[in-house]
């Protein structure tokens, strides 16, 4: 069922925007003239979106604690999509609700629907819609992904909050090398030059570096492009995306840290 953007004026004049399902143009603006809006507008959404950027975590978490609320007092999964739309600015991720509705509305699971997704809803997530719409007990499943993700997010801002001094520091310190080996380091040789002194091995290391500084910075990011490129090809196989994974937990800190963080990730899900 194809998705229709919308301009309507609700009775106060205020200009609304949303997106919804409908068979047709016309039905589209039947079901705006349910919602109490005089349609302005009515467009067919020919383009997919992409989903990867512009739909954030915190989004998600809300939606999810929406639909939990609302199956916990005894909505109906069709209707509580239908809400949850309402109360979200997304247009993205509303999308994405409508054409889940229109799937469950067609006898498809929720979870199965998910997966088509999986740039918005994981593998934990759509698995654990699917058991609990097996099970009957969405609204438990809902609760329990909402608390999930919300202590998943909690945790990435520590993370990210211990990391962002060092990385300033670390930044700022090859800011502050660069600039001495490309200013002052040459005025500083210049004078012992001009004075006849013999310079030694290092300080000569450290005048070539200084005057290959951009070509050398060239080279570093052109090695790391290719690096990266050559690791993703590599891991496209399975066996070598373990092989690599495992020498990666062999790490000293690096492993211990990623280990402990997905046995928690792991613990938790059960």
């Amino acid at each position: 069922m194809p998705t229709y953007n919308y301009i309507a004026l609700n009775n106060s004049g205020t200009k609304k925007k949303g997106i919804l399902s409908a068979s047709s143009e016309r039905e589209a603006r039947r079901y705006i003239k349910e919602l109490q809006l005089t349609p302005v507008n009515v467009t067919i959404a020919t383009r997919r979106p992409s989903f990867r950027s512009k739909i954030k975590n915190k989004e998600i978490v809300l939606m999810t604690r929406q639909l939990a609320t609302l199956l916990e007092a005894n909505t109906s999964i069709i209707d509580a999509l239908k809400i949850t739309t309402d109360q979200l600015n997304n247009k993205d991720l509303i999308s994405i609700i409508l054409n889940l509705r229109e799937d469950v509305i067609q006898g498809k699971r929720l979870g199965q629907s998910m997966k088509k997704y999986p740039d918005v809803f994981d593998n934990t997530y759509s698995s654990l819609v699917t058991a609990g719409d097996s099970s009957g007990s969405l609204d438990l499943i809902f609760n329990k992904l909402a608390d999930y993700l919300e202590e998943s997010a909690s945790i990435r801002q520590k993370v990210f909050s211990a990391l962002t001094y060092p990385i300033i520091l670390i930044g700022f310190s090859i800011v502050v090398i660069i600039a001495l080996l490309t200013f002052v380091l040459p005025q500083v040789i210049g004078q012992f030059v001009k004075a006849g002194a013999e310079l030694p091995l290092i300080t000569n290391l450290l005048i070539g570096l200084s005057n290959n500084i951009f070509i050398i910075l060239l080279f570093l990011a052109i090695l790391i492009f290719l690096v990266t490129l050559g690791y993703k090809k590599h891991v496209a196989n399975i066996e070598n995306h373990i092989s690599a994974h495992k020498k990666l937990l062999n790490l000293p800190l690096i492993g211990d840290f990623i280990l402990i963080s997905e046995v928690e990730r792991f613990s938790s899900t059960m």
